[in-house]
């Protein structure tokens, strides 16, 4: 395949979806580095703590059936401007409330907020790889990684200089919104992005669309038990100083931003089905080592693992879902996202729940058994991509 000609609007437009997805991947790590600390001010304990991580997930899912609707009506360069700028507005709301009830409505917000923006900026990225003939999504998402990664950084920073969450979140917040202002001109517009005569308020997935989705289900179950509770993990099992608890959750998405950089490569290189079932063996043995040594350093090495092995499912499920025929690039990725966030949906409550009658090792070693199914699911992937 010949690959087309980039001009300087091409690659401009390139440089703004990247910044958009950094911004989304800061914010969101912001908000995850903190959750200890959010739990102790709250006096939480496993069981609410899991019911209150539920909110968000909640959000999320209620805006994902019509988030591609939205985005084929108003563009998904308005999306992404509308949705950010309200994605750090409920970012500072989340540290600014004291109460547990507050917060859940705050995280049903941030969910919905945050969820628009995903979408927006991944149809972004997909209308944008039309214009190349490799595959991009996984530098894209590899921005989203390196963000999260700063944000975990800056994250233990604030940590160890006693800055509260609301102060760390209003400089994060404000650093996003003039980065978002900065961009959007940027973006591509609208009248780029090719819709179906027709599209459906709420897109239901064909069988290749719900395979994708069944992997992306599971993908996100592993990954929220390390966004959401590496902190919780590393403070109470591995036993960790305060100052470091952070490190498990940077080790996270350090690896997975690296591996994002190669997932393209590696999807060229072995194909798709290939690269899943690494990926899935990789995740899987990562958690199983994380819980039979609950070591700091082994600890450590085994969260790089999980990152390697997560780092190129979503980018290359999302990709794949963007190139549905039946239906426009947002709503494919609407619809196998709604599938896949159910995965956040469950994730976090279900590890609480374990967490609380068993402890924290048996729950990461339920969630080790999504790599499994990643494995069974990506033999059916060939079908997918035809």
């Amino acid at each position: 395949m010949e690959r087309p000609a980039l001009n300087h609007a091409t690659r401009t437009h390139r440089i703004a979806i990247g910044v958009a997805f950094f911004v989304y991947g800061l914010c969101f790590a912001s908000w995850a580095s903190r959750i200890p600390d959010i739990k102790n001010m709250l006096g939480l304990s496993e069981g609410k703590l899991g019911i209150v991580l539920f909110s968000l997930p909640i959000g999320t899912l209620v805006s994902l059936p019509i988030s591609g609707w939205i985005i084929g009506r108003l563009g998904s360069k308005h999306i992404v401007f509308a949705a950010a700028l309200f994605y750090t507005l409920f970012l500072v709301g989340i540290g600014y409330w004291g109460h547990m009830y507050s917060l859940m409505a705050n995280l049903v917000l941030f969910g919905a907020s945050g969820n628009l923006l995903n979408i927006a900026v991944n149809t972004q990225a997909v209308t944008l790889s039309n214009h190349y003939a490799k595959p991009i999504m996984g530098a894209f998402h590899g921005m989203w990684s390196i963000a999260g990664f700063v944000g975990a950084g800056i994250g233990a920073l604030m940590i160890d200089r006693h800055i509260v969450p609301f102060h760390h979140f209003m400089v994060i917040a404000s650093v996003s919104t003039l980065c978002i202002i900065g961009i959007t001109t940027y973006l591509i517009s609208e009248d780029r992005i090719i819709q179906p005569k027709k599209e459906p308020l709420f897109a239901i997935p064909d069988k290749p669309l719900a395979v994708l989705g069944a992997i992306a289900f599971c993908a996100m179950i592993g990954e929220g038990a390390l966004y959401d509770w590496s902190g919780i993990y590393m403070e109470q099992v591995v036993r960790a100083d305060k100052q470091l608890v952070g490190y498990g959750l940077s080790a996270f998405l350090f690896s997975m931003a690296a591996g994002r950089f190669l997932s393209d490569w590696t999807v060229r290189r072995f194909g798709a089905k290939t690269t899943l079932v690494l990926s899935g063996m990789l995740s899987a043995a990562g958690l199983l080592l994380a819980v039979s040594y609950p070591h700091f350093g082994t600890v450590i090495f085994a969260f790089l693992m999980v990152g390697i092995g997560s780092s190129a499912i979503i980018p290359l499920v999302y990709s794949l879902a963007g190139r549905s025929g039946r239906l426009s690039p947002g709503s494919a990725l609407a619809a196998v996202s709604t599938i896949g966030f159910c995965g956040f949906l469950v994730g976090p409550p279900l590890i609480g729940l374990i967490a609380e009658f068993t402890g924290l090792r048996a729950a990461y070693a339920v969630i080790a058994s999504m790599g499994i199914f990643i494995i069974i699911l990506a033999t059916k992937i060939k079908h997918t991509t035809s």
